[in-house]
């Protein structure tokens, strides 16, 4: 994106380029969807859990990370690891299945907070993301000096928090409608969310290692 004039103009942009990005389905919203049905601030607690991962993210970038991540070597292995464990959490969120929707949780916060810092963490994509889209609007930033980059966390962090609120409180306000069934095909579909983007990831590793 070309640099505006002024922070504020910036930050429009910023704010459409993350909508643009979180509303994308993925991993962190299929996760959201199935904390949402513990407790309707969960998107808020799974945008810490991913705002845990992303802020110094963002800061080693600032300082030269993102050639790090462009390499072939470490997007095969982040691709690797990732989808491993995607597909490990795709198993675990399709056990929930079988559990009632009134089912009661010892700690719903606490397992979203993980939840979103362990979406994130194993996402190639998301660092792939950070290394060019978000490289760039990094870039951008400078322009501002250290509040611009600061600026630049904290809207991206809101869009982020703001949207995942919505789908967990829409969930959770929800849920009372849902039949057995329904909830079945709730958590299958979060579940081979997951798990499709643990296996393209493998794939798409398999491939690049190939192709090197």
């Amino acid at each position: 994106m070309t640099t505006p004039s002024n922070l504020p103009l910036f930050l429009l942009g910023v704010i459409g380029i993350s909508l643009s990005g979180v509303m994308m389905p993925g991993p962190v919203t299929a996760v959201t969807i199935s904390k949402g049905t513990q407790h309707k601030a969960a998107g808020a607690m799974v945008a810490i859990g991913h705002a845990i991962i992303e802020l110094p993210l963002i800061a080693l970038i600032y300082f030269g990370l993102s050639r790090f991540l462009k390499l072939d070597g470490v997007q095969i292995g982040l691709g690797l690891a990732g989808g491993l464990v995607l597909i490990w959490m795709a198993l675990g969120v399709f056990r929930t299945q079988t559990m009632s929707l009134g089912t009661q949780y010892e700690n719903p916060h606490q397992g979203a907070i993980f939840a979103g810092m362990l979406t994130t963490a194993v996402s190639p994509f998301f660092f792939l993301w950070w290394a060019t889209v978000g490289a760039n609007m990094i870039a951008d930033a400078q322009a501002f000096g250290k509040a611009g980059i600061v600026a630049l966390g904290a809207t991206h962090w809101l869009c982020d928090a703001g949207w995942l609120l919505l789908i967990s409180w829409v969930v959770f306000q929800s849920k009372r409608l849902w039949t057995p069934t329904v909830h079945r095909w709730i958590f299958g579909i979060c579940a081979l969310t997951l798990a499709g983007f643990g296996a393209y990831s493998i794939f798409s590793s398999i491939k690049l290692a190939l192709a090197a």
